[in-house]
């Protein structure tokens, strides 16, 4: 009984912490890559700051405040729109995520 109980407990508490990644400041994920902002800022505040920090500072993913001076556009752009470790893909989608490759490789 208190094996199943620990289970059951553990695969909630792991469902909670990926689905907090994806969703950003959303009240829910099915918003999770859709967004009406043209202001990659914007999006970004929208999807990624959960994760990476309100100034990009990093939190339970990795900083953006420099990530351009590390990783080229296309490289971010490939970051976001197939994941990498603990990230999952297509969280930013289309347009969107190449305004917001743009605008992260600006930070360096």
């Amino acid at each position: 009984m208190k094996k199943k109980f620990f289970t059951l407990l553990m695969g909630a508490a792991l469902t909670l912490g990926l689905a907090a990644c994806g969703g950003g400041n959303n009240a829910d994920n099915n918003n999770a890559g859709k967004t009406t902002a043209n202001d990659p800022e914007a999006i970004v505040k929208q999807n990624c700051t959960s994760c990476h920090g309100d100034n990009l500072e990093g939190r339970n993913g990795p900083a953006l405040a420099h990530i351009g001076a590390e990783l080229s556009k296309d490289e971010i752009l490939d970051a976001i729109e197939n994941g990498r470790a603990g990230m999952p893909a297509g969280i930013i989608k289309g347009d969107d995520a190449d305004k917001v490759a743009a605008w992260l490789s600006e930070k360096k």
